[in-house]
């Protein structure tokens, strides 16, 4: 068994691709249109769908917002540096909501952003 993708909703799909494909570097893999659900899903990951877990926004045509929840925690993104990602995100327009530093009660450099319908998402160090 192996992680295909993680689905999350968004209430305006070309906003959320710009997020991810300019912001934090990712590939838009596919996009489909399904007319007769009204909805449309699109796939975005760093690389191909057969040997990496992606992300998969889904668009309700009639939907522009969603509630986020309590249960949801975050996307995690393994990054080189922590500190140069999050400048490029900010220059790139994103909003972090964690700067980067060790994480509580840890070594570790991570920091938070939040994705244009407020889903947190991660950045971690590499091991070094």
């Amino acid at each position: 068994m192996r992680i295909l993708h993680t689905m999350i909703r968004t209430g305006d799909l070309d906003r959320s691709i710009d997020f991810y494909t300019k912001v934090l570097g990712m590939r838009l893999l596919r996009r489909h249109e399904y007319p007769d659900g009204k909805f449309t899903l699109a796939f975005l990951g760093y690389g191909d769908e057969s040997e990496h877990a992606v992300i998969e926004l889904t668009y309700n045509w009639d939907v522009d917002h969603y509630d986020l929840g309590t249960g949801y925690g975050h996307i995690a993104l393994e990054v080189d540096d922590v500190y140069t990602a999050c400048d490029e995100i900010k220059r790139l327009g994103g909003k972090m909501v964690r700067e980067a530093g060790p994480m509580n009660g840890g070594t570790r450099i991570i920091a938070f952003v939040k994705d244009p319908d407020g889903y947190m998402i991660e950045l971690i160090g590499k091991k070094t």
